[in-house]
């Protein structure tokens, strides 16, 4: 078996040509929205991200706005940052990419984040509504991943869902998500993590697997069930190549992958446009 490609590069498309009308409609009133973003210290996928945001914003027609504090700054600066966007009236949503160097409270710099501008959809008042079924900002990279899955036509509905991976910004907001009633939801989801001991229990039971874990291959096809989606939403590096939670091999195995570079990255940036957009809609 030969598995179907799980493209995010042409759900990320049609995510961003919505954007775009928003942004039209908007701008006849004489309103564009912005995105801010906030880098602390000089990690380099982090940096490079950050690019990719700001490259798909101008395509977008959204102003960007950004941060860059050194590694060096201290809690009360970094706070600071947030605290100028928080009154920036020409920011509609922002970010604070993760990680921050070590001695700094990302907790803390987020709980202070105004959440009518929380553009990742991370702050605790919104994965409070996202629990309780209530409009807001829903995580960008587990967004991303439902629309991937609407997109292609993957039922979810009553299907088994495994997430490997319980962080804050992917397997723990995705396993609420899917478990809403909704289109693209009402799944039977189960979380397991790198401490389960037989991962492979679990994973061979799933109709659609999803890696959070950022452990390179973590997933191998003896842990997939024959025709199962396979989506690799975590990453990791090895030296300056993007390594997949889901080995490549997989795809002998699964009946839709998400490929190795074009997967879920695309449309995590589409959906924080999408949130910027939204949050300038609701604002106005």
């Amino acid at each position: 078996m030969t598995a179907k490609l799980l493209s995010g590069v042409e759900v990320a498309e049609a995510v961003i040509a919505d954007v775009r009308k928003r942004v039209e409609v908007m701008a006849e009133r004489g309103i564009q929205p912005g995105l801010g973003t906030i880098l602390v210290g000089d990690d380099g996928p982090s940096a490079s991200y950050v690019r990719k945001k700001h490259e798909a914003c101008e395509n977008a027609g959204i102003r960007s706005f950004h941060l860059e504090l050194p590694a060096t700054v201290n809690q009360h600066e970094f706070l600071g940052a947030v605290e100028e966007f928080n009154d920036n009236k020409e920011v509609d949503g922002y970010i604070i990419q993760y990680p921050v160097p070590r001695g700094l409270d990302f907790n803390e710099a987020l709980m202070l984040m105004d959440p009518a501008k929380d553009a990742d959809g991370l702050h605790p008042v919104n994965l409070g509504k996202l629990v309780l079924q209530e409009a807001g900002p829903v995580p960008c990279t587990p967004a991303g991943i439902q629309a991937i899955l609407v997109h292609y036509g993957i039922d979810v509905a009553g299907k088994e869902v495994v997430i490997i991976g319980r962080g804050p910004t992917l397997g723990r907001p995705l396993s609420l998500l899917l478990t809403t009633k909704q289109e693209g939801a009402n799944a039977a989801v189960t979380v397991v993590h790198s401490g389960v001991k037989d991962l492979a229990y679990f994973t061979r039971r799933a109709d659609i697997l999803i890696s959070a874990a950022g452990v390179a291959s973590i997933v191998m096809p003896e842990m997939v069930k024959p025709g199962a989606a396979v989506i690799s939403g975590g990453i990791s590096w090895e030296g300056k190549r993007l390594m997949p939670d889901v080995d490549e091999s997989c795809a002998e195995v699964a009946g839709w992958i998400t490929p190795r570079l074009g997967g879920v990255g695309p449309t995590t940036v589409a959906m924080l446009l999408r949130n910027t957009v939204l949050a300038a809609e609701a604002r106005q």
